[in-house]
């Protein structure tokens, strides 16, 4: 990893690509991960399972980046994530991510965002 911030883009890429291998990639092998208000998973196999299944359950997704701050051992990205379901509704959310990182990669993932409306009956 390092503080230019260029990886932000790929890892984001291979989230709206919905490639799951390509995410896990950039983490570390203990890593942690906490989507929203969901428990914390750790390690790579688990966090490749969870983040696949809820790629499944869209059709796909897009993230806008209005912000970052790279920091020597974090980066903070702020923006837009659309949501596209597989009805063909949407919706629009604001989110922040904390990546907290070593020059290996990520080792603790933090998404901050409220999607409870995403899959509301």
């Amino acid at each position: 990893m390092n503080t230019e911030g260029r990886w932000v883009d790929d890892l984001l890429a291979a989230i709206d690509r919905k490639d799951h291998v390509a995410f896990t990639e950039f983490l570390l092998p203990d890593a942690c991960f906490r989507f929203g208000n969901t428990t914390t998973i750790r390690g790579r196999p688990a966090i490749a399972a969870a983040v696949s299944a809820f790629f499944l359950a869209l059709n796909t997704l897009r993230h806008r980046i209005e912000d970052r701050w790279m920091l020597p051992d974090v980066a903070i990205v702020t923006g837009t994530v659309t949501y596209i379901r597989h009805d063909g509704s949407s919706l629009e959310v604001p989110f922040a991510n904390v990546l907290k990182f070593q020059l290996a990669g990520i080792h603790e993932y933090l998404i901050f965002v409220d999607n409870s409306a995403l899959f509301a009956v």
